[in-house]
């Protein structure tokens, strides 16, 4: 199958979680044998308008990062490639909407990915991405909700959530040294406190705690377990290659995840398949708590008391290092679920 992804920005311009994930599908199709063309704004050196990097070719389409002269520009572009399917995502929504019109032209079936909204994005045009696209795919069923609230069709709209490497899970080592660990970015939509409030009201039990990730609000986080008098029962660790915070998955038993803000709670996902017992502050603006709903090691919370309560309540959970239940979630597995939409409409 010959797929090209339409993605004004590529992880050239700078990685983030969206271009992350975009990546990770076109590599994981190139794996396969599928031939990929990513297209795209130029982010590399000369005067080349086309490289191949693993398996995936690169075609500038726009010198300058320009949503609207790269959608003049699109249509000609994927005459050129006429590929069996296009990938394209929602933000910028203008590239987004040239891949529709130049798919309808071709009849090219499209597929948006659609992370989530940018503020910086006007609503008008994601009304006509979402009407306009053969297909959306959106990592939680929150995003479906809010693109379904653009005015697409919820048949249309298909649920494939972010993946991990189970193999990396079944095979890594087990760190064993905490009871309880948050993770995650330490940015303004942390709300670690909720987290350092709850085990300040168990200071009278034994645990230790972890918290692993970076960002501009660490030293703040920090002064808040000192201000609690909890600073010597947590560790603060930043940054950790990914092995690493797998192994420190598999030997912890809770996970805690209390931001107020998760497009999809990626490492939630990584300690859930590592075993651990997840208790979710649920929060209008996170996805967090579709992970852990229904599951037995798992508990959505309201407050810091009722964390402490759920952390006492779960102690009695056997400890495990894997959880078969997340096989699901693995690379491969998430990966089908793109072909398998990809084949149902070129099939059409």
């Amino acid at each position: 199958m010959r797929v090209a992804f339409v993605s004004l920005l590529a992880p050239g311009h700078g990685v983030t979680p969206a271009r992350e994930r975009t990546r990770r599908v076109a590599s994981g199709l190139a794996d396969r044998g599928h031939e990929v063309v990513w297209l795209c704004a130029r982010w590399w050196g000369g005067d080349h308008d086309v490289f191949e990097e693993d398996g995936i070719e690169y075609r500038s389409v726009a010198a300058d990062p320009s949503p609207t002269a790269f959608a003049a520009r699109l249509p000609l572009a994927l005459r050129r490639v006429a590929p069996d399917v296009v990938h394209a995502v929602n933000s910028p929504p203008t590239p987004g909407l040239g891949a529709t019109v130049a798919g309808t032209l071709a009849r090219t079936p499209v597929v948006v990915d659609w992370w989530r909204d940018h503020p910086a994005d006007a609503a008008r045009r994601y009304r006509f991405l979402a009407k306009g696209a053969d297909r959306v795919t959106t990592p939680s069923r929150t995003t479906k909700t809010r693109v379904r609230e653009h005015g697409a069709d919820g048949d249309d709209v298909r649920v494939v959530p972010e993946s991990v490497d189970f193999d990396l899970v079944e095979a890594a080592d087990v760190d064993d040294r905490f009871d309880a660990v948050y993770a995650r970015r330490l940015d303004r939509h942390a709300n670690v406190e909720t987290f350092l409030l709850g085990l300040a009201e168990l200071r009278g039990r034994d645990w230790t705690a972890a918290v692993v990730g970076d960002g501009p609000e660490r030293e703040r986080i920090e002064a808040t377990a000192s201000d609690l008098r909890i600073a010597d029962r947590v560790s603060f660790l930043g940054d950790l290659p990914r092995r690493e915070r797998v192994e420190l998955f598999k030997g912890t038993h809770v996970v805690a995840a209390t931001a107020t803000w998760e497009t999809f709670a990626t490492e939630l996902l990584w300690a859930l398949a590592c075993g651990c017992v997840a208790l979710v502050e649920y929060q209008a603006d996170s996805s967090a708590h579709e992970l852990v709903e229904g599951r037995e090691r798992g508990r959505l919370v309201t407050s810091p008391a009722e964390l402490a309560d759920e952390f006492v309540a779960v102690g009695d959970l056997p400890r495990r290092t894997v959880e078969p239940d997340f096989a699901g979630y693995d690379h491969d597995a998430v990966l089908d679920r793109y072909v398998e939409t990809y084949r149902e409409l070129v099939s059409d």
